[in-house]
């Protein structure tokens, strides 16, 4: 069940929002959210409710060791940790590891296909942190029924953010209290947009980036106007993609009233690498910080081990988006980006120069972050490969207008709206700020003002959604 499919706008959610009204009992309201969030999960696939089911029983289990046995805490934690990684290794890494094995052994294990269960990444890494936080002290005293309500919350349950157990249940009360108006209020107009940028941007930019990537992982010539909209078409379908989801989550979130933390702060609009990882994604560079880096070392031991650091940190986040070469690469080239990142700083401090200008900064960093997606995007190393050279070495360098207009006639947009498309796409990205930002302030919570103005915008929003939805695609991020 999508959130911007019509059975999940207008049959799950009012159902669950109606009910949720009509319960008096406070602590049956997250038994029905609870419920609500089983019953959105099993929606995909009913066979693979065992898998999120048996990771919550087992964490909890080493939880309650942990609680009961102190003076054993660490090995508890080791098991615990060890458990999670071998769990989410055999379902999401068992062919890749079994295929590279064979190519290099020959054919030692058995490979089989395996299905990977929807949001495994994201409620695994959050059961990771839980523990830790455990063993650190930092949570205490939990619940059952507040942890499954943590794991399986519908909003963030499938692509993040990636919560701390104290963020949630620190806000159970309030969905206990019931209904928040100006909550829902503001939920809405959050979801609202996330739903435009999702239905309206990002997956009418995706018939045109498929069709290039599906060229070059066929090993068919791309060419340089194709290959142009390849990589920065996918920089814009993958920001309003995983935004739009971002979006929607808070606001449903905000529907019950709990507040998620913000996954995206114009990430586009950073002046540097550095900048950028903490804008993108945040709740998961915030884990890989936390729980890998810092654990590493960090920088506190020299900058060779620094940099070793940083180079194994983005690996292995590379690896956590998918069991690929190509995502591993793609991390390890982000992990390059931050060392030079840091390298130059450091030699501006020595040298005294300047700051770049600012319009320059971020063009540069939105280039260099445009064409590492190429091989997060491409099915192929090859495929990644031929993108990248049709754009450095190409064949023609020209193109002209009915060109474009043959390559976006695929998505059903005639050449105007794909402009129009591609023009908004631009002033959400490097001039507008966030949906979270705007309706919630950085005091996190402002009154809902100018009413009339909010309802007009929402509903222009929804006529645009009907009029010009590219499709019920998947989020992207579900893939991980």
């Amino acid at each position: 069940m999508l959130f911007n499919s019509p059975e999940f706008v207008f049959v799950f959610l009012p159902s669950v929002i109606i009910s949720l009204y009509f319960i008096n009992q406070r602590k049956w309201r997250i038994y029905l959210l609870i419920t609500a969030s089983i019953i959105f999960y099993g929606y995909w696939d009913i066979k693979n409710l065992y898998i999120i089911i048996a990771s919550i029983i087992f964490n909890f289990i080493i939880y309650t060791m942990m609680v009961r046995q102190r003076e054993r805490g660490k090995l508890f934690l080791i098991i615990g940790v060890v458990g999670n990684i071998l769990y989410i290794a055999y379902f999401k890494y068992y062919m890749f590891f079994a295929k590279n094995v064979n190519v290099i052994f020959g054919d030692i294990i058995p490979y089989r296909e395996i299905a990977l269960p929807l949001a495994i990444s994201f409620f695994t890494f959050q059961q990771i942190a839980f523990l830790v936080d455990v063993y650190t002290g930092r949570v205490s005293n939990v619940k059952f029924r507040n942890y499954v309500f943590f794991v399986s919350f519908f909003p963030q349950l499938i692509a993040g953010p990636i919560v701390h157990f104290r963020e949630i249940v620190s806000q159970i009360k309030k969905i206990e209290e019931g209904m928040n108006w100006e909550g829902i209020s503001v939920g809405i107009s959050i979801f609202t947009v996330g739903l435009f940028k999702k239905m309206v941007i990002a997956d009418n930019i995706a018939p045109a980036v498929n069709h290039v990537f599906g060229k070059a992982d066929a090993r068919e010539a791309v060419t340089w106007l194709e290959a142009i909209v390849g990589t920065f078409g996918y920089s814009f379908q993958l920001y309003f993609d995983f935004s739009g989801y971002s979006d929607m989550a808070v606001g449903l979130a905000m529907l019950f009233g709990l507040r998620l933390p913000m996954n995206f702060l114009s990430p586009y609009k950073s002046r540097n690498i550095i900048e950028f990882w903490r804008r993108w994604h945040i709740t998961l560079s915030r884990f890989l910080r936390d729980y890998l880096y810092i654990p590493l070392g960090g920088n506190r031991r020299g900058k060779v081990r620094r940099y070793v650091n940083l180079m194994i940190t983005m690996a292995l986040g590379g690896l956590w988006h998918g069991a690929s070469w190509n995502f591993v690469l793609w991390g390890a080239l982000h992990g390059l980006f931050l060392m030079i990142n840091h390298a130059w700083l450091e030699l501006r401090r020595r040298l005294s120069i300047g700051e770049m200008p600012t319009i320059l900064a971020v063009m540069l960093t939105f280039t260099a972050v445009s064409l590492a997606w190429v091989l997060f995007r491409a099915e192929t190393m090859q495929g990644a490969m031929n993108v990248l050279h049709a754009l450095f070495f190409p064949d023609m360098h020209h193109f002209t207008y009915s060109d474009f207009k043959t390559l976006v006639k695929m998505n059903g947009l005639r050449a105007r709206e794909a402009i129009a498309v591609l023009v908004m796409a631009v002033l959400v990205v490097f001039f507008m700020p966030p949906a979270y930002e705007y309706y919630m302030g950085k005091g996190g919570g402002r009154r809902f003002r100018r009413r009339v103005m909010d309802i007009l915008l929402v509903a222009s929003l929804w006529i645009l959604v009907v009029m010009y939805a590219g499709g019920k695609n998947e989020f992207i991020y579900f893939n991980f």
